[in-house]
Order: structure tokens, then sequence, then C-alpha cells
């Protein structure tokens, strides 16, 4: 007699949910990784079109190479901004997520405890059912003698 647990098909639905939301946050979490890159990056440039400025602040300049020197420096400094932004609103769907994920996780877990426990029951049903049957058998052996 094999154990069949009559829930096996929901088990294994909250199972796949929860690789889905386990997906999920593993994605938003690569994103948060790659943004973390990209401000690493642009403060990387800042700090070098700063230190560009600086060593060359004494000699001359065209007005419009100053000009372009600043408006990039600008749209370097409004990219990191949008990147902070991003990382921000990246870590708000990260901590949602993991509560999507941990309950995923938690209903899934529940099945599976209450399945274990099932198994454990049908386990011993079936290990006292053969234990009776031996002992039925040896005492018609013996009254037998």
């Amino acid at each position: 007699m094999a154990f069949q647990f009559s829930l096996a098909t929901v088990l294994r639905v909250r199972g796949l949910v929860e690789e889905q939301e386990e997906r999920m946050l593993q994605r938003i979490l690569l994103e948060i990784a790659r943004s973390n890159e990209a401000l690493a990056v642009t403060d990387t440039a800042i700090a070098r079109t700063n230190a560009s400025r600086s060593t060359d602040k004494f000699k001359p300049f065209l007005g419009h190479d100053l000009h372009a020197i600043y408006g990039e420096v600008k749209e370097l400094k409004e990219n990191r901004k949008n990147i902070v932004e991003q990382i921000e609103k990246l870590g708000q769907l990260r901590d949602k997520q993991i509560v999507i994920y941990e309950k995923a996780r938690q209903n899934r877990e529940m099945l599976s405890d209450m399945r274990d426990e099932r198994r454990n029951e049908h386990e011993s049903e079936i290990a006292r059912l053969e234990q009776k049957t031996l002992d039925d058998i040896f005492i018609s052996r013996r009254s037998r003698n």
C-alpha cells in the first residue's frame, strides 16, 4: 500500500509559485547590483572629470570646451541622481518581493510539513500492521505445537 498525499498537486503548484517568486526576487537583486555598478561607474567618471578640471585649471581653454566640460559634469550628476532613485525604487520593490516570497515559502512549507506528517503516520500504520501480522503468525504457529 503506497503512500499517496491527497494534496500533492496543490503542493506542487505552491512549490512552482515559490520558485517563481524566488526568481523574481533574484531578478530584482540582479538589477540592484547592475544599478550599483552603474552608479560606481558614474561616480568614477565624475571624479575623473573633476580631477581633470582641477589639474587643467591654469591651462587656457576655449569657451566652448569649458562649456562642454560643465555640460558633461551636469549630465553625469543628473544620471547619478536617476540611478540613485532607481536603486531606491528597486530597494522598495525588493522589500515587497521578499514579503511575497516568504509568504509563498510558508505556504509550501505548511503543505510539505503536512505531507511529511501524513507519510510518517502512514509508515507507522504500515509498521504496526506488519508487526500485528507477524504476531498473528507467531501465535498461530505456537498454538499448533
